[in-house]
């Protein structure tokens, strides 16, 4: 046979073969990839971010390789304070390895904290570019948060970790509302809860959270009652005091010294934690007949009014005018 009749049957060949395998080809890495057996295609953009070198290696299947040694580069530019180029990577390594919770975390922690904390302190800069600065960050870090999320719906850290954010008292003001911060704390918190590994603490942060919405109160309540009837695992300070806050709002008439002794136990422990709780005014916690049990706790201890923990105004929450100098 003609050896260029040849060369055009063999192209032919190779060509309808090619035809045949994109048939089953293409629906199953779509398949495989719907059930996250593969990693999602790297677009343009992260190719060019990760250079031709480094994206002939991703290519290959060595993504966490590369987003392992940009991880590493990554801690360079957080010691060099370089803050924008390290947000740029840390997009481009969670592009590699989306379903790696540590770089999510990471990312987002270096955003809402080390950069917020920089520009909160930067001297440097003027007071309103300072505090736009640090409000972007914190943003931004949970904006990172939330994408990741969304890649990895059912890893309940990652829900938590947003849960722990929002109710940040010194990052809410760069949030702006509170009742939102605190409602969207709690909605994380519930979805973390619904995973079946998830830890025990994330169903009492949901509370602590809820407990500081306006209007949500009665559900709070009855949170914390289920909670509490679970057992002593859940009799924490923090638990205890706010089912004592909950349960004076629901009934004015409810006589908190005695109750806060029967939840506590004695009366110096519950003494004890209710001055911490009367102290946690920078987290918002509510104290709804927290100052009537202490004062009839003192009467039963003997402390002298002029000794009370009432005398001594509680700090107030964060505001960012103060510190930004406004």
């Amino acid at each position: 046979m003609n050896p260029r009749i040849t060369g055009v049957v063999m192209a032919a060949g190779l060509l309808a073969a090619g035809a045949l395998r994109m048939t089953w080809e293409i629906p199953l890495t779509h398949l495989l990839r719907g059930q996250e057996l593969l990693p999602p295609r790297l677009d343009t953009g992260t190719r060019e971010r990760i250079g031709q070198t480094s994206s002939a290696v991703a290519l290959g299947g060595l993504r966490t390789l590369v987003a392992t040694f940009l991880n590493l580069r990554a801690h360079t530019r957080f010691t060099e304070q370089r803050w924008g180029e390290l947000a740029l990577l840390f997009d481009t390594i969670t592009d590699l390895a989306p379903r790696t919770r540590y770089y999510w975390e990471t990312g987002s922690w270096h955003q809402a904290y080390n950069a917020a904390s920089h520009h909160l302190n930067d001297s440097k800069l003027p007071p309103l570019r300072r505090r736009e600065a640090w409000r972007s960050s914190i943003r931004a870090g949970r904006a990172f948060l939330e994408r990741g999320i969304r890649n990895n719906p059912d890893d309940w850290r990652l829900h938590a970790a947003l849960g722990f954010l929002l109710t940040d008292p010194n990052k809410i003001p760069a949030l702006r509302d509170a009742d939102d911060c605190f409602a969207a704390a709690a909605e994380a918190y519930r979805r973390a809860a619904e995973q079946p590994d998830a830890l025990g603490y994330v169903r009492r942060s949901m509370l602590y959270a809820l407990a500081r919405v306006d209007g949500r109160q009665d559900e709070a309540l009855a949170l914390a009652r289920a909670l509490h009837a679970e057992g002593a695992r859940n009799h924490t300070p923090t638990l205890l005091c706010l089912l004592l806050v909950l349960e004076s709002r629901a009934d004015p008439r409810l006589d908190t010294g005695r109750r806060a002794i029967e939840l506590f136990g004695g009366e110096r422990r519950a003494y004890d934690a209710l001055c911490n709780h009367w102290r946690r005014t920078r987290e918002r916690f509510p104290v709804d007949g927290v100052a009537a049990a202490l004062r009839s706790i003192e009467a039963r201890l003997g402390i002298p009014e002029s000794e009370s923990i009432l005398k001594s105004p509680p700090p107030a929450p964060f505001d960012p005018d103060q510190a930004f100098g406004n």
